[in-house]
């Protein structure tokens, strides 16, 4: 860690984690938590929840839960030590400047050392391009007609037909193969190190602060893939990054545009359309629209205008939709992407393509009625069927009659006849219940099966960071031991340590917690959620909890002592616990 502890808290404290989270969650008051959709799966109701007072989020859906630091991390995809720097900035509180070690900076932060090899790797394959042996890259991207001056703002450049090259200067550079290796950019056999990409057109990928962070490249000449891009590393996640997002977020235009491809946004920002990204050979994923939410509310698909384009943009527009993100959607015809358009159309034609993008609803209609041969009686019907099954997917009924009415004149059908048949169909047919959804990261959590001890100090847990008066009254027949799984046992440890010395704290004690597993659990042992109770009911929960908790514990511990007088103590705390209640105010 580079900073001291006290240090790290007095950010964390004046961070409040609702106002931080408000900045990438929309969240809604109730009662003293707020609410709303998880930024970090794909939900439509709300189970993501920032309680203040503990200074903690929780996503009751997917399980993730941490303190304000750790939501930046997961969030931002940064390290600790980036976590750290952001929120002093943004709470005005100076760092001090530390000076380390290559060595140093190796064991605290792998980030760091990977983003520099990333750098060292991109400004050599940007030298490579204007050498004799890049001429083929260079002729490739002067014949896709881009400038020079493009050429430079991304950082385009060229890795050699030698297969060791760009490992030997990483090496020169003092680099360790370990490092490397965990780069992504060198492989490893019996016969030493070799280069991943090998004459190749070069793409740097950039994150938004403008960090290298992976590379795509494509094949000159013959080869496959075509494309290949950098594997998944500790500062690459092709779902939660965009490719040009770091220039279009600075475009100051009212939306986005979303390509497939590499030269479809370099083209399109040469062209002028600096808001254009796309997303690094993967499908668009809810990730990706959760990371668009914060920068524009409008997104336009210029996806391909082949089948696997049109395929691409339905599956899209569900999971825009779901961030809370309009849909429109460009035709490419007669053209098959944004690069070939403009380099045959010009970019006066695309932008009039932009004023006449369709909603994407109506895209998708008309995607439905091409799989149907409406010249079929039969299957002229089935088409109407299923646009009402459609229509009903708008559950607000003015919304839906609006579209009805659009679709009925898309389709040359009469409004009254079509409301008519949606109607009949909503008798029938739960869209909830019957819809395909080809959201294909839709979560599916598997819940851990309680055995009622875990619940039990959930909930015991639970209790005493909202009544501290509480542990008056159990400090003297439960404490940190009582609490036998490892990440139990840790928390309870340091929050009974904070209880006993009057102050709570409880997002502090995720700080104990690196792994992001353990983290997560951690969170979770503080947001177990407790309905309302009277006195009698909470009484009777609480001596059920600290019953359950100490007996496990008794059980547990008597299958471990040595002597008969352990074996006497544990006999009487039985006796004991018999007795046992426990009063609430």
């Amino acid at each position: 860690m580079y900073y001291p502890e006290n240090l790290i808290e007095e950010i964390r404290q004046r961070s409040d984690i609702a106002d931080v989270i408000a900045e990438y969650v929309k969240l809604e008051k109730r009662g003293g938590t707020y609410f709303g959709l998880c930024p970090f799966h794909n939900e439509k109701t709300p189970s993501f929840s920032v309680t203040p007072r503990k200074q903690m989020y929780y996503c009751f859906g997917c399980g993730e839960g941490g303190n304000v630091i750790s939501f930046i991390m997961k969030y931002e995809n940064f390290s600790f030590v980036e976590a750290v720097k952001l929120l002093a900035e943004r709470s005005g509180i100076a760092l001090p400047e530390v000076e380390y070690s290559r060595e140093a900076k190796e064991a605290a932060d792998l980030r760091s050392i990977l983003l520099e090899i990333n750098k060292e790797a991109a400004k050599y394959y940007h030298y490579q391009l204007k050498t004799p042996k890049g001429s083929d890259a260079y002729k490739y991207f002067l014949d896709r007609s881009l400038t020079d001056e493009i050429i430079t703002k991304f950082g385009l450049g060229f890795s050699n037909r030698t297969s060791d090259d760009l490992y030997k200067y990483l090496k020169s550079r003092e680099f360790s193969d370990s490092l490397l290796k965990e780069s992504g950019l060198v492989s490893f056999d019996n016969k030493g190190g070799y280069d991943r990409f090998h004459n190749r057109a070069m793409f740097p990928i950039m994150d938004v602060r403008n960090r290298v962070i992976g590379f795509g490249g494509r094949v000159m000449g013959e080869g496959m893939p075509k494309y290949l891009n950098s594997p998944e590393t500790k500062i690459f996640d092709k779902s939660r990054n965009l490719y040009g997002l770091n220039f279009a977020r600075a475009s100051r235009k009212p939306d986005v545009i979303i390509c497939e491809g590499y030269m479809d946004v370099i083209t399109l920002h040469q062209a002028g359309f600096t808001n254009a990204v796309a997303s690094l050979g993967t499908s668009l994923t809810s990730g990706h629209a959760m990371l668009l939410r914060r920068y524009t509310k409008q997104v336009l698909l210029a996806y391909d205008s082949d089948t696997a384009g049109i395929k691409a943009a339905v599956r899209a527009i569900p999971i825009l939709k779901g961030a809370s993100l309009s849909v429109k959607v460009i035709d490419m015809t007669p053209y098959k992407d944004p690069d070939e358009f403009i380099r045959n159309l010009g970019k006066e034609e695309f932008a009039e393509r932009i004023n006449k993008a369709s909603n994407s609803f109506l895209f998708e209609v008309r995607v439905l009625k091409s799989k149907f041969d409406l010249a079929d009686p039969e299957e002229k019907t089935s088409f109407y069927n299923e646009l009402a099954k459609k229509l009903l997917e708008f559950e607000d009924e003015l919304e839906r009659n609006n579209y009805t009415e659009a679709v009925a004149h898309e389709i040359s059908i009469s409004y009254e006849s079509l409301k008519k048949l949606v109607n009949k169909t909503a008798l029938t047919y739960d869209p909830v219940k019957f819809k395909e959804s080809p959201v294909s990261e839709t979560v599916s959590f598997k819940k851990e099966k309680d055995d009622g001890i875990k619940k039990s100090q959930r909930i015991l847990l639970t209790w005493l960071t909202e009544d501290e008066f509480l542990f008056e009254k159990i400090s003297d027949i439960i404490d940190e031991d009582d609490f036998i799984e490892p990440v139990y046992h840790k928390v309870a440890a340091v929050l009974f340590e904070q209880l006993r010395s009057g102050s709570l704290n409880p997002a502090k004690i995720l700080n104990n917690f690196e792994n992001e597993e353990e983290n997560n659990e951690a969170a979770s042992l503080f947001n177990e959620v407790i309905p309302g109770f009277e006195k009698t009911e909470k009484e009777k929960l609480i001596n059920d909890a600290v019953i359950k908790i100490k007996r496990n514990s008794l059980d547990y511990h008597a299958g471990k002592v040595q002597s008969i007088e352990d074996l006497q103590k544990i006999t009487r705390q039985r006796a004991k616990l018999q007795k046992l209640h426990i009063t609430v105010e």
